[in-house]
Order: C-alpha cells, then sequence, then structure tokens
C-alpha cells in the first residue's frame, strides 16, 4: 500500500528487503509468544527473522499465491513451525479457525506493497514496467484495472485517485482517461502512464512521478485494501491473548491514520496499552540502505486484559 516508486528505485530484480526487522523482532520477541500470525507474510522476511528469535509456531498469511510459494521455499527450514494460507486477512478470523487456534501471542502487518509483484510487469502494478492494467493481489478475483479504468464513470474514477490517492488533480486525470477510452480501451500500463503524464506534466516537485498517486489509487480500489485494514484493525486485537502484541508497519497517511486512530481507541476505552507512543521510525542507516524504508511507521499494542 506504499508509494513504493516515488523514488525512482530500480525494477530490476526481485529481492525483498524486509523493512525495520530489529524492530519487529525486538516488540514480538519479548513476549516469547506460542504462535506469530504474519498477516502480510509475502517471501517471508519478517517471518524468518522472528522464527530464528523465538521457538514460535508461525501462520502466514497472503493473498498472493506467488509469493506465499516462495515463502514456502524460504521458510522450509522451519518445517512444522510453520503454516502458510492464501487469504485476505480480513479472513483472519476464518484461518484462525482452520488452524484451531483461538488466540495467538503476535499479529503482524506489513502493510507495504512487496517487490516480488511490483517487480513482474505482468501484475500490472508499476507504472515503471509496461504490462497489462491487471494490479489483482490475488489473481484469482475477477475485478482489475483495467476494469475499473475501461468502465466506470468519470466521476468515480476521480473519487478513486482522490480519496486512496490522494490526488489533488484527480478530475483531470479523470478526464484524460474517459477521453481516450472512448477511442479505444486502455489496456497496459504504458498507456496509463502516458495519458497521465499528458494531463499533469512528466515532473513533481520531490521527485515523485507523476503516475504515482494514480497508480496507487488504483491498486487500492481494485484490492479493496482499505477495507481489509479496517477489517483487520476491528478483528485483529481481539484475537490476541493477555501480553500479546499487534505490530503494524504503514508507509503514509492514508493505511497509517486508521492504525493510529484504531490503537488510540482501543487504548482509550481500556484492556491495551500503548507500547509506542507515537509511531517509530527507521534509522538513517537502514533509510540509506533500503529506500523503501524511508516512509515507514511502526506502531504497535498489548493487550493488557483478556
Amino acid at each position: 500500500m506504499r508509494l513504493a516508486e516515488e523514488k525512482g528505485q530500480s525494477a530490476a530484480g526481485r529481492q525483498h528487503v524486509a523493512v525495520m526487522v530489529d524492530e519487529v523482532v525486538g516488540f514480538v520477541r519479548a513476549l516469547n509468544p506460542l504462535t506469530i500470525v504474519d498477516v502480510t507474510v509475502g517471501m517471508g522476511g519478517h517471518a524468518v527473522a522472528l522464527l530464528r528469535a523465538t521457538d514460535a509456531h508461525l501462520i502466514g498469511i497472503d493473498r498472493d499465491a506467488a509469493a506465499l510459494r516462495t515463502a514456502a521455499a524460504n521458510l522450509a527450514e522451519f518445517g512444522p513451525r510453520v503454516t502458510l494460507r492464501q487469504a485476505d486477512f480480513a479472513g483472519l478470523d476464518e484461518v484462525l479457525e482452520q488452524c484451531g487456534i483461538p488466540c495467538v501471542g503476535a499479529i503482524v502487518a506489513d502493510l507495504g506493497m512487496s517487490s516480488f509483484a511490483l517487480d513482474d510487469a505482468e501484475r500490472g502494478f508499476s507504472f515503471r514496467l509496461d504490462g497489462p492494467l491487471d494490479m489483482r493481489m490475488d489473481r484469482g478475483q475477477t475485478l482489475r484495472a483495467y476494469d475499473i479504468v475501461n468502465e466506470e464513470s468519470e466521476e468515480e474514477i476521480a473519487r478513486i485517485i482522490y480519496e486512496y490517492g490522494e490526488e489533488r488533480a484527480s478530475r483531470r486525470i479523470a478526464r484524460a482517461i474517459v477521453a481516450a477510452r472512448r477511442r479505444r480501451p486502455l489496456e497496459t500500463t504504458g498507456e496509463l502512464r502516458g495519458l497521465v503524464e499528458g494531463a499533469m506534466g512528466r515532473l513533481r516537485r520531490g521527485g515523485i512521478h507523476p503516475a504515482t498517486r494514480t497508480f496507487q489509487a488504483l491498486r487500492i480500489a481494485v484490492n479493496h485494501e482499505m477495507e481489509s485494514l479496517a477489517a483487520l484493525l476491528e478483528r485483529g486485537p481481539a484475537r490476541l491473548r493477555r501480553g500479546g502484541r499487534m505490530v503494524v508497519l504503514a508507509y503514509h497517511s492514508l493505511e497509517d491514520r486508521p492504525v493510529k486512530e484504531r490503537f488510540r481507541e482501543l487504548v482509550r476505552e481500556g484492556g491495551f496499552n500503548a507500547v509506542t507512543r507515537k509511531a517509530q521510525r527507521p534509522g538513517d542507516d537502514e533509510a540509506a540502505r533500503n529506500p523503501r524504508a524511508r516512509s515507514a511507521r511502526l506502531r504497535c499494542i498489548e493487550r493488557s486484559r483478556s
């Protein structure tokens, strides 16, 4: 869910470097949890570190079947300590029920977009790689970016780009999209990128490409990311045992805001303590090594009573 391409990192390769691993492991290892749920297991970066630092059983959830296959290979050394499930983390309750586990010691969620999918042109997530307008995390679902761009009204496209991309020029971009599709359907990321560039110009102050926010917005809409996050924040804390912790990494205000507000609500209502009083940020060394980490915000709460 991040603006992963705004600083222009290379699309070459598929190596994904997990963000703020030491901090995540530190918050979880202190609990000596019996069960950890990584609801965005991806390629297994955080999961490997958590399994090496604890004796816990880890349940890894991800919507992306291809990422889960890679995670299975990366986590093979841990054998029966790992259970992987393809699911939207909005379905956390169902996954835990299937596993026969009513409550867990820790829930970890990294809301960032995996470079595994971002660097695959055929997935259509990146405006830097020409590919089909897809953007589905779960390729079994039917809705694609193609469908939104070519079938939704100009008003709805503008709403999506403004609400999920926080793009002030949303109406101008939507107008350009609708005008172009009258001639023929928009089919590729390159075509959409060119339209946005034509509507806004090629460069933006601060090095952010003009298509960044539009692509983010479409991806969020295709995958119902905000609805899934709301469901996780509502249901996840109730699945923590007493003393259990929930750790969330967010990358921009659109996703960090509901995390902050929900955690504050839980603390205010009682039964939870704020482990982080404010969002933690990566250190300068990590930010220099891994540009993807620069915008990360980590928050953690702990359940103080059942």
